[in-house]
């Protein structure tokens, strides 16, 4: 199994597995054009697990700049277990210190998603009880 930087030609393959993941949402921002210039924007942030040319680990992330942003961790279900989620959250968290200086990384977990709830507690991470996300949506996904 080989940790890499995500590329855009792994987005179908990485669709597959987030769209088979439970309790992850994906919206039109999740198209393969706006992946592509979150890519860019943000080089050398996201990466893959394969074993072999299968896609088995995913995750997208980015920063604003100041802080960094976690997003769709997924881990086929016949990998899991074999500390591949800690590897993609380590590559994300160490890329972000040593590329920007950031130190300080954020995530958005459902709230009925209790198993990554506790997958991200265990590696130390901690839920901020005392803010509430909004979000605003411009674009014909209104409701999403």
């Amino acid at each position: 199994m080989m940790l890499r930087e995500m590329v855009i030609n792994d987005y179908e393959q990485v669709m597959a597995l987030w769209g088979n993941t439970e309790s992850m949402s994906l919206r039109g921002a999740d198209s393969k054009a706006n992946i592509a210039i979150y890519l860019d924007k943000n080089p050398a942030l996201s990466f893959v697990i394969e074993d072999g040319q299968t896609v088995i680990g995913a995750v997208l992330a980015g920063t604003d700049g100041r802080r960094g942003y976690l997003q769709h961790l997924a881990v086929n279900p016949s990998y899991r277990g074999q500390g591949l989620g800690k590897q993609l959250v380590e590559a994300v968290i160490a890329a972000l210190l040593a590329q920007q200086g950031i130190a300080k990384t954020h995530l958005f977990v459902h709230t009925d998603n209790q198993s990554a709830q506790g997958f991200y507690e265990s590696m130390g991470w901690f839920a901020r009880d005392e803010v509430r996300m909004f979000s605003f949506n411009s674009s014909a996904e209104r409701n999403v």
